[in-house]
């Protein structure tokens, strides 16, 4: 069987990835609390190194992030490249000393299919507290072993699927100003980074959840947090997804952007139930407008 066919066969998986057990975890979690979750996807053909290399020489240049994988904590900006190629720093990472992410592997139809099977194993959990599943996204991690991703938030809802090697992923409390202020949410919703300043005093805030393969972790909105990788080389498997909720997160804190440059101090968002709808609907009639700066 050639590696395409290979890769259809385990695209649909004929045993559930997320069992009974896992997802009842998933679902009196979702969608405010980290969690730990057992995962049955495996180190499947489409997953290994050289189909990894081949994937990302098929994605177009912008969905291809990689860069030294000794890196602190925090980083002041993107952190730049090895000078390795993409194909060479996957199909070496062992002695890489690099972290890779292959961005919106949907682009390509059979990682689209795997993701969109995955997700639709949990979408009644997921539909059933944050309304229709939006905009589904993969994104595969490959790392040199004890990589660092440094600090930072996602606006994702996002379950970090470990495949090979293990990781210890400390989160913060999403929503704490302490964490990530205010000011650096509504800058990265204006098209800002993601990456926050870290401080040493964060440190005992901190949860860890350490996974090894069959294990995932889920990760609520805009939750800080940073990944360390075990002694072995890593591949993970993130799969994300946005809501109604998370949209209107995002719009309040466009809006409150907005108003902070008339010199007031806006309340944050609410987390989860909380709708954020007027400052939402507010910010989406001026964004209409074509007033949004």
């Amino acid at each position: 069987m050639g590696l395409m066919q290979d890769i259809a066969a385990d695209a649909t998986q004929a045993v559930p990835v997320f069992d009974t057990k896992a997802r009842a975890t998933f679902a009196a979690n979702y969608p405010e609390m980290p969690h730990v979750l057992g995962h049955r996807l495996g180190l499947n053909a489409m997953l290994q190194l050289d189909a990894l290399a081949d994937l990302a020489g098929r994605l177009p240049e912008a969905s291809i992030e990689y860069n030294r994988g000794d890196l602190p904590i925090g980083v002041d900006g993107k952190p730049g490249d090895t000078g390795i190629s993409i194909g060479d720093t996957i199909r070496h990472i062992a002695t890489s000393n690099s972290w890779a992410v292959l961005k919106n592997i949907e682009q390509d139809p059979a990682y689209e299919a795997l993701l969109l099977n995955l997700l639709g194993e949990i979408r009644s959990e997921i539909e059933s507290k944050t309304g229709t599943m939006l905009r589904p996204q993969g994104f595969i991690f490959i790392s040199s072993p004890d990589a660092v991703t440094p600090y930072h938030f996602d606006p994702e809802h996002n379950i970090l699927l470990q495949l090979k090697g293990t990781k210890v992923m400390t989160q913060f409390p999403a929503g704490n100003d302490r964490f990530a202020p205010d000011t650096v949410h509504e800058t990265y919703h204006a098209g800002g980074a993601r990456e926050l300043t870290w401080h040493d005093s964060f440190a005992q805030h901190g949860r860890e959840f350490a996974i090894g393969p069959g294990q995932a972790v889920f990760v609520p909105v805009m939750a800080p947090h940073f990944v360390r990788v075990g002694p072995e080389s890593s591949i993970s498997l993130s799969i994300t997804w946005r809501s109604d909720w998370s949209f209107a997160e995002a719009d309040a804190r466009g809006f409150n952007r907005m108003m902070r440059k008339f010199g007031m101090r806006p309340t944050a968002p609410g987390r989860w139930p909380n709708t954020n709808a007027a400052k939402s609907f507010a910010f989406r009639i001026i964004r209409r407008l074509g007033l949004a700066r």
